[in-house]
């Protein structure tokens, strides 16, 4: 290991049909032999047939791992087109029935879904995963630790699973509502050592309940195949710039603990009920709420958090050449998430076309967002970031004019304008 705080990045996405935009619930045969032998270990089946994963190779450059996010989600889409299927990237599928799942095949998600039951069949979810190498020397677990008061920021940064079996949920991040009905998910407990978590984990195998430590599904955990910490709260980001921005903050804040080994080192156990609560807060408003502050200053807008981490991150940012691709976050926060897209497209329809019409419209737009980059190499970079009315979105001519005005005309893209804000 090095000082050098490799990252790398796994996106999971939905296998579509590619003229319903439903889920196809079982994956057919060629097609996953096709995409292996193109992507070899860089694609990889889930739990469920519906869901299919890429993994970036190890990266310290940012601009070159968007570059291959953008090949791995061409490529894959390339080959499931040939098939009659397409990628979605949100955290849950808009219409898909859980009920009609049907898990992958293999002796390991045989022995999951026997232990899990209906619950993995509900994991109809795809998330974001960061994997960051840390420097020799440095506990995994200690830092795990003290990283826990920013899960909740990095996944309002990311929600993207207002729907659930084509219901309106109410929340911007309904994913983790569903995942964490699994076992050992969620926010980890306040282990401060690796003996600690080792612990843990020899209890659990000792007793048969689990093979390894990769079982243990934490929103971030220490990485049995890599000597990495992974981060595993964000939902799947719809916009690869989003995945790209959450990576970056997230390798930043990994360099700023083990460079200040005192931040964040007096957690305790309402430091740990705070970020539960703060967890549910993001999944609940996303971007738009707000987050309690243990020093008891009140209500923290995300926003404000935002701004607060950044200013202690952007030295360990610049360090790392990633300063642009953090400060994204703010655009992010400016424009709206891809929860906040679907809502727009969702509302427009739906008073015009009704609910049906509205969900369709919603998986189409999700379905061309994912493959849509701007002139940056970023998709929709830029504050505000807008789609077209031909995916299903759009507002009125008048709003459209005024977007366009104010955005920086290297930021508009050739498309008719939506906003992406509620």
């Amino acid at each position: 290991m090095s000082e050098d705080y490799k990252f790398g990045i796994e996106e999971e996405f939905f296998l579509i049909d590619a003229d319903t935009r439903a889920v196809t619930n079982t994956r057919p045969e060629a097609f996953f032999a096709e995409i292996k032998r193109e992507l070899g270990g860089q694609v990889a089946g889930e739990m469920l047939q519906a869901q299919i994963e890429v993994a970036t190779l190890p990266h310290t450059d940012t601009a070159s791992a968007l570059t291959e996010l953008k090949f791995l989600r061409e490529t894959l889409a390339g080959i499931a087109r040939k098939h009659g299927l397409g990628i979605l990237a949100a955290g849950t599928h808009p219409t898909a029935i859980w009920g009609e799942s049907v898990p992958s095949p293999g002796q390991r998600y045989d022995a999951v879904m026997h232990d899990l039951q209906i619950t993995g069949h509900r994991n109809m979810l795809c998330g974001l995963h960061v994997h960051v190498e840390l420097p020799p020397g440095e506990d995994r677990v200690d830092i795990m630790c003290r990283m826990l008061p920013y899960l909740p920021l990095l996944l309002a940064l990311s929600t993207s699973s207002p729907f659930w079996q084509s219901c309106r949920t109410g929340m911007m991040g309904y994913r983790l509502a569903a995942y964490d009905e699994l076992p050992r998910t969620g926010v980890p407990e306040l282990f401060r050592r690796r003996e600690d978590f080792d612990a843990y984990i020899d209890a659990l195998t000792a007793a048969n309940i689990i093979a390894d430590s990769s079982y243990v599904w934490w929103a971030i955990r220490p990485s049995l195949q890599h000597p990495t910490l992974e981060l595993r709260a964000p939902d799947a980001c719809t916009f690869v710039d989003d995945s790209i921005a959450i990576s970056a903050l997230y390798r930043a804040l990994a360099r700023q603990l083990c460079r200040n080994p005192l931040h964040n080192f007096n957690m305790t156990p309402v430091t740990r009920a705070l970020v539960v609560e703060n967890k549910w807060r993001a999944q609940r408003y996303g971007i738009h709420g707000t987050f309690a502050d243990e020093k008891g200053d009140g209500a923290v807008r995300v926003a404000e958090m935002l701004e607060s981490v950044l200013e202690d991150v952007m030295p360990h940012a610049r360090e790392l050449g990633c300063a642009t691709e953090v400060a994204h976050c703010r655009s992010i926060v400016a424009g709206g998430t891809s929860a906040d897209a679907q809502l727009a497209v969702f509302e427009k329809h739906e008073r015009k076309e009704g609910c049906a019409r509205a969900l369709d419209a919603v998986t189409d737009w999700l379905t061309q967002a994912t493959l849509q980059w701007g002139e940056s190499g970023c998709a929709f970079a830029g504050p505000g970031r807008l789609h077209d009315e031909t995916a299903g979105a759009g507002i009125d001519d008048a709003d459209a004019a005024q977007e366009v005005e104010r955005k920086p005309k290297h930021m508009v893209t050739q498309f008719p304008v939506v906003d992406r804000r509620r």
